[in-house]
């Protein structure tokens, strides 16, 4: 079993251990949520021979019909971008991490589920998915896992969120595990007071526009670029804006409309009292006079050469990749317009760059000045601060299970699991990439990786997942003849001849 399968964002502080089983082994793997970096690598592991069942919320099941597409889209075009420079170089050609192929097949493995609903997975096996709070169809994990007789309770935390949150509920308590499995991303860090966000976005944007600039705000595609819509809607609706009433808002992201439409179809599940009394008064949250959607290339382009203030929102949400990066070329080395950042950003990314106060960024191959303004709006996280990640983890003290605290920076976490073990008294810790327990006893088995990663000089090699995919063939094939044990001599020997011949005719 796994629990999220997710692209690693920013730099590798600690050398990475693989996932200790064969791919083609895994019977199941349980999804917290749709955000890539626990989904963006269940096209990889397909690749690699998995043809097990994947459980995750409606919403998420959705949400990942998309947003996997879409990270298979893009690397397959950013492999198709180097290996047009190293045909003109005469380098070697990569191939993509995986390609539309995996990202089509792994979905089709896709089981929807219901929040607050026990689902038997097998006899040894039940799971429940419980509302996070974190974006739409966001979850924490329950899972109950007998074996030799005992029955442990282990919960995964998915991502935590803040609460009290445009269009989405609050994030569920759970009373009660032998062991947590828990993030940490902001768990040695406090959240200013919100303030009200419109009135905010207001004020920047009115200020930019006196100036002649355009308001660039760098979003995630899904979750964050919807909520940016309903202060949106809000700015329009309760005339923040006097003077540029009439403004456009531009949402120059394919992913972004499609993420908007899930959001429409899961109101009744997954949206909070506010919104749904809106849309009872036949109000849509996420919609206003002046939004515009861009889907093409083409359009895309079109938005820079618009002559008149106008407010951009673009993914992706760190500026690593996407549209937003064509824009921040087109803005950035202008001093009248400003670009918001509303959402975490990792450090090594440009937009943790670009907070941090670079002067100068590389953009498609040129030198662009930071001119613009750059601003955080703070408080807009998804993610739950150090108080209230103390309260959700607090729930659990009358069961006291064991915490593993995950998820975050190298000395967050370690200093989120001291936290919490001076609190509440819980046994807490904050494993390695590798580290291994035995879940019926809680000892540690086995040590992981605690060798930190070292900046590797460019090699003249081109890095290729094909010699990968052979390989994961072959531990496919391998895990596929564990599984045939037991099965009729007749059958067993046939696959025997088969393989032979296969060997034979490449072994020639």
């Amino acid at each position: 079993m796994l629990v999220d399968c997710g692209m690693e964002q920013g730099p590798d502080l600690y050398v990475n251990q693989e996932i200790p089983v064969n791919a083609a082994v895994i019977d199941y793997v349980f999804v917290t949520h749709a955000h890539i970096d626990h989904s963006g690598l269940l096209p990889l592991l397909y690749s690699r021979g998995f043809r097990g069942q994947i459980f995750a919320t409606k919403a998420t099941c959705e949400l990942c019909n998309i947003m996997l597409k879409d990270s298979a889209h893009i690397q397959m075009f950013e492999a198709e971008w180097k290996n047009r420079k190293a045909r003109r170089s005469g380098n070697a050609e990569v191939t993509p991490l995986y390609d539309m192929d995996d990202a089509i097949g792994v979905l089709e493995h896709f089981i929807p589920c219901e929040y607050d609903t026990q689902i038997e997975v097998n006899e040894a096996v039940n799971v429940r998915f419980v509302d996070a709070g974190h974006l739409l169809g966001s979850s924490s994990v329950e899972l109950w896992v007998t074996e030799e007789e005992q029955t442990k309770k282990l919960v995964f935390s998915g991502d935590i969120g803040t609460g009290h949150r445009p269009l989405i509920r609050n994030p569920k308590y759970i009373a009660q595990a032998d062991y947590v499995i828990m993030e940490s991303t902001y768990g040695n860090k406090l959240h200013a007071a919100p303030p009200d966000y419109a009135v905010t976005l207001a004020e920047v944007i009115k200020e930019t526009f006196i100036r002649g600039g355009n308001v660039v705000i760098p979003a995630f595609s899904v979750g964050r670029t919807q909520e940016l819509l309903f202060f949106m809607r809000r700015i329009k609706s309760q005339h923040l804006l006097p003077g540029f009433e009439d403004f456009e808002v531009y949402v120059d992201s394919p992913l972004s409309v499609e993420a908007t439409n899930v959001f429409h179809k899961n109101n009744e599940v997954c949206f909070n009292e506010e919104a749904k009394e809106l849309i009872a008064a036949g109000i849509n949250p996420l919609r206003f006079e002046g939004l515009k959607t861009s889907v093409t290339s083409e359009e895309s382009k079109a938005i820079n050469f618009i002559h008149k203030p106008i407010v951009i929102i673009s993914a992706s949400g760190m500026c690593e990749a996407g549209r937003i990066r064509h824009h921040l070329k087109h803005n950035l080395w202008r001093k009248d317009s400003t670009v918001i950042f509303v959402g975490y950003q990792v450090p090594g990314t440009l937009g943790n760059m670009l907070l941090n106060g670079a002067k100068q960024v590389r953009l498609f191959g040129e030198t662009v000045e930071v001119n613009a303004k750059i601003l955080n709006l703070p408080g807009i996280s998804g993610h739950a601060d150090q108080n209230q990640l103390t309260h959700w983890a607090g729930a659990f003290a009358q069961s006291a299970p064991k915490f593993f605290i995950v998820h975050g920076e190298d000395t967050v976490t370690d200093a989120f699991a001291a936290h919490l073990q001076k609190t509440f008294g819980y046994d807490a810790q904050a494993p390695y990439s590798g580290d291994a327990y035995d879940l019926l006893t809680g000892i540690q088995i086995k040590q992981g990786q605690r060798q930190r990663t070292l900046k590797r000089a460019k090699s003249s090699k081109a890095s290729t997942n094909v010699y990968a995919r052979l390989l994961a063939a072959g531990e496919r094939l391998m895990g596929l003849i564990q599984k045939l044990e037991g099965r009729p001599n007749k059958e067993l020997a046939k696959l025997a001849d088969q393989i032979h011949a296969l060997c034979d005719k490449w072994s020639r």
